[in-house]
């Protein structure tokens, strides 16, 4: 599990800001994360600093698309 900071939901995705300074945009969320964390709507979460894990899923086709998903979420109390 990594440290990330969220910073928006915005048109179906998710962007998050790792230590790092990286920035990484997911575009799926496990369904039981969003019953914990209303990441779409909760404002009070803009900012807030998480642990979390993520996968790739490489859309098997003449592209290999990938879609970044976040598996696990654990808002980290300052």
């Amino acid at each position: 599990m990594v440290t990330a900071t969220f910073k928006k939901y915005k048109q179906g995705y998710f962007y998050f800001e790792f230590e790092s300074g990286e920035d990484m945009v997911f575009e799926q969320v496990h369904p039981k994360i969003l019953t914990r964390y209303n990441l779409k709507e909760d404002k009070e979460l803009i900012d807030q600093d998480f642990r979390l894990a993520f996968s790739e899923i490489i859309e098997d086709d003449e592209n290999d698309y990938v879609i970044y998903r976040i598996e696990q979420l654990q808002r980290i109390d300052s």
